[in-house]
């Protein structure tokens, strides 16, 4: 009940009271105006909690709401409306306390069915929408879920669809996914004379096939048309009756069809010939209305000749299936969605040609791609650099034990030194195809860049040779980085050389240093640089460029734009590799004839806390195991997989006075480990083997060994591993490919 009519029920029986002639009676009515008066003060505060609660729950929808030209209504937990904007009110009238189904029975006839159909929805999402046929139109109903209700919004289809197509002139209409007429223009509507409500009451001979004569079902019988049918992304087709071409486009009728269609269109002939071009695909493909000859001389197909495809086609030897191709005419790199239609007419079989601009589709397949390739490369070069790392490990190892047993004097002394340093050099060069898969060990430190270089200025213009100018800038309030400061040595001299062996006849080769801010996210290539600071690096030459066809595969290991013996096409790779590892972009511009600019961005460093992490080989313990002495060195259990790098990392260890049990797989170390009498100081173990890796058995042998000490070793950098998955407290990580003098003090140290 209203509080007003309780206000007036209080004022009567106060009235009443005045006038009444007995105490008793007198005394009742006092009672009545008062439960009357407390009634509707309890009512009125009901109903101002409930205005202030839906004010506040609300408050930020309708402020969206209030001037969207769509009706549009707010509903509480209980379905009642209790928010409705102007375009509402307008269209409804007053519809506040109402439930929903009721203040939209005028629009749907089923209107409860169907907000009840959009109410279940929202309890498995939090919006939902239905497309509903009615008499009047097709109606979007759209729900979006809110804390505390409901927004409702009504779109009228017919507006959002057809108003576009009513300049037109042409019979269209835009059907849904499961051929209800959603609109139709004014043309279409006086064609059929009469109400359809999906594609088969237009069509009788549905299924529709485009570009094959069909016949349409009009107000005067049936009409000889040629549907074009052109999809749109959520689903729709908008289909346009275009009539028969018994005569060429360029007769009147047809003409006009043909022209008025705001689609790309060919008319192709049974020889594949191009006959004529409407104003849409002169402009895509390039080409002027006098311009005609076959179909290959405007595109090329990417999958097969373009005469085979309109071959097959005529000859209905494959269906209707849309293919890519390139415009050829055109100066930019223009890609084209092709679809043909065979036509049979009086003048017997044609093609009629449907173009859609898929140039931005293609640019990002090809980045899809691209970046594929770049980790699947990525993933073999890792993979590659992991097994010979293993070998490196063992001709390192060995050829250390050689060198042991021959001083200088001797004849085999200087062969083995060779075959020593030469197995460095294949170390370091693997090394570059882990930076690129960006799987090395980095070393990061804190470094202010313009000591960096500075203290490289000396080296590069040695690299640079005496007919280039080498120029440094640096800004001069340039934040810290972490990065490690011999690999970004490394980038640095690359990215030099690389320019200046691209100008051949001297020039500037300029290195600059930024701090840039970036507000909101930068989008290029195939990367997006997160909003925050950074500092960049410039490495411009005025070289020759990369032609635009080889840029995208400038980063591809063993990729080179130089001639056949000038270099290993690792340098840049290896760049691409050590920026990503640490947490940096790299890009690339360049104009032929005018040089070539690369740029790195690298994350300013900010001072955090961070958790204690599994120390590097140079860290030492910090626990001193008292029991080990050097009377008795200690045991260890080595784990490794590679017999050749087992048998020389247990040889070392015993030459230093270990003893070393052996383990082929983490299978074999746990067996080893289930003798409760065998004391181990020291578990040597890979990270990666076949079956269950190293951190994985660790985990479990230190269950029953709490204070064992563990050493992992791999070819694989340390954070290149999956997140968490070494992560074991006290351990250390040493790298492969490793020395015998690594490997002992290594162990010495988390020892000792």
């Amino acid at each position: 009940m209203q509080p007003t009519v309780l206000l007036v029920l209080g004022a009567v029986a106060g009235v009443a009271t005045l006038l009444a002639p007995g105490p008793e009676l007198r005394f009742g009515l006092m009672a009545a105006t008062g439960g009357c008066l407390a009634a509707a003060a309890l009512v009125a505060l009901r109903d101002i909690w409930r205005i202030w609660r839906v004010q506040n729950t609300f408050q930020s929808a309708f402020a969206l709401i209030q001037h969207d030209p769509a009706p549009c209504f707010c509903t509480d937990d209980d379905g009642s409306i209790v928010l409705q904007n102007a375009a509402a009110e307008r269209r409804f009238g007053e519809r506040l306390g109402l439930p929903m189904a009721r203040a939209v029975s005028s629009l749907f006839p089923n209107a409860a069915a169907v907000v009840f159909r959009q109410e279940t929805a929202l309890g498995r999402r939090p919006s939902a929408h239905e497309i509903v046929v009615t008499p009047r139109g097709t109606v979007r109903l759209a729900a979006h879920r809110l804390n505390g209700g409901v927004i409702w919004r009504i779109d009228d289809m017919a507006d959002a669809n057809s108003r576009h197509g009513e300049w037109i002139g042409l019979p269209m209409m835009v059907v849904s996914h499961n051929d209800t007429i959603l609109s139709m223009n004014s043309a279409m509507r006086e064609v059929l004379g009469r109400r359809a409500t999906t594609l088969e009451d237009v069509f009788p001979d549905h299924p529709l096939v485009a570009g094959r004569r069909s016949s349409l079902s009009g107000a005067d019988g049936k009409i000889e048309v040629i549907p074009i049918v052109v999809p749109s992304k959520d689903g729709r087709r908008e289909v346009y009756a275009v009539p028969g071409l018994a005569e060429p486009p360029a007769a009147s009728v047809a003409a006009r069809a043909f022209e008025s269609l705001p689609v790309a269109l060919l008319h192709i002939s049974a020889d594949g010939e191009v006959l004529a071009s409407n104003h849409h695909a002169q402009k895509l493909l390039g080409i002027d209305a006098s311009m005609t000859g076959p179909m290959s001389r405007f595109v090329e197909n990417l999958g097969r000749p373009v005469g085979d495809w309109v071959a097959d086609t005529l000859a209905e030897r494959v269906s209707n299936r849309s293919e890519v191709a390139r415009a050829k005419q055109r100066r930019d790199e223009t890609f084209l969605q092709i679809s043909l239609s065979r036509i049979v007419d009086g003048t017997g079989p044609s093609l009629l040609a449907v173009l859609h601009d898929a140039t931005e589709l293609k640019t990002l397949e090809q980045q899809f791609v691209q970046s594929q390739k770049m980790q699947a490369i990525g993933e073999l070069a890792g993979g590659v650099a992991h097994d010979f790392n293993n070998l490196l490990t063992a001709i390192t190892g060995h050829c250390d034990l050689l060198l042991l047993r021959h001083d200088q004097g001797d004849p085999d002394y200087a062969d083995l030194v060779q075959i020593n340093q030469n197995a460095n050099r294949a170390a370091s060069l693997v090394g570059q195809l882990l930076a690129f898969s960006r799987k090395q060990t980095l070393e990061p430190e804190v470094l202010d860049l313009r000591d960096s270089i500075g203290e490289l200025t000396h080296l590069l213009n040695r690299l640079v040779g005496e007919r280039i100018t080498l120029s440094l800038s640096n800004d001069p309030g340039l934040a810290q980085i972490r990065a490690d400061r011999r690999q970004l040595d490394q980038v640095i001299m690359n990215l030099v050389v690389n320019a200046r062996d691209a100008m051949v006849d001297g020039g500037e080769v300029r290195v600059e240093t930024r701090m840039v801010h970036l507000t909101e996210p930068m989008a290029r290539d195939q990367a997006v640089v997160p909003v925050g600071s950074y500092v960049t690096i410039r490495v411009r030459d005025q070289g020759h460029g990369i032609p635009p066809d080889k840029l995208h595969r400038i980063f591809e290991p063993f990729f080179t734009t130089k001639r056949t013996g000038e270099g290993t096409g690792l340098g840049l790779s290896m760049a691409y590799g050590i920026v990503k590892q640490t947490g940096g972009y790299i890009f690339v511009d360049s104009v032929v004839g005018s040089g070539t600019t690369f740029t790195i961005y690298i994350p300013a460093h900010e001072a955090v806390k961070t958790e204690a992490t599994p120390a590097v080989i140079e860290a030492k313990a910090t626990e001193i195991n008292e029991t080990l002495t050097d009377d008795r060195p200690g045991v260890v259990l080595l784990v490794e997989d590679e017999a050749p790098v087992r048998a020389f990392a247990s040889r070392a260890l015993r030459l230093r006075g270990y003893t070393v049990l052996e383990a082929g797989c983490a299978e074999e170390a746990l067996e080893t480990l289930s003798d409760a009498g065998l004391e181990i100081d020291l578990f040597v173990t890979d990270v990666i083997m076949p079956g269950m890796d190293g951190p994985t058995w660790v985990r479990e042998a230190l269950k029953d060994r709490p204070g064992t000490k563990v050493v992992f070793v791999s070819g694989y950098a340390e954070d290149a591993m999956e997140e968490g998955s070494i992560g074991v407290p006290g351990s250390v990580f040493l790298p492969k490919p490793f020395s015998l003098t690594d490997l002992t003090e290594t162990v010495r140290r988390h020892l000792h």
